[in-house]
């Protein structure tokens, strides 16, 4: 019967039970907003279809767009972050090059998100 048994050694610290409800949680959350994010963001840039630079940057520039624009892509980015880490975890099987990926993986999506949010906040403060 002692043959079944793992040693307690062997198993500590790995699995999900760390933070693996965290990140599920996070996941739903961002996919969520995503959902109503991307609706309005659709009709957002279907509405500035034929619109020249002028038009489209002060459209951008009204502070409740300006922040849903910046709310949609921090949640973008989040969530492409955060299922790139699964599919990462669930495939990558060498430890270094699923660290490697995962570096690169958080330090795109950080990069993106902080350039995009720039860019928003530079349209919106009037500096475009």
């Amino acid at each position: 019967m002692s043959r079944y048994r793992t040693a307690l050694k062997n198993v500590r610290g790995l699995g999900a039970a760390k933070s693996g409800t965290e990140h599920f949680v996070h996941q739903r959350l961002t996919a969520t907003a995503l959902v109503a994010l991307s609706i309005w963001f659709l009709v957002f840039v279907l509405s500035l279809l034929g619109a020249d630079y002028v038009t489209a940057t002060e459209a951008i520039a009204k502070p409740w767009n300006a922040v849903l624009v910046v709310g949609f892509l921090v949640a973008m980015f989040w969530h492409a972050q955060l299922g790139l880490q699964v599919v990462l975890e669930d495939y990558i099987h060498n430890s270094l090059l699923a660290l490697a990926l995962q570096t690169t993986v958080k330090f795109v999506a950080v990069l993106g998100g902080i350039v995009s949010v720039f860019a928003v906040a530079r349209i919106a403060l009037g500096a475009a």
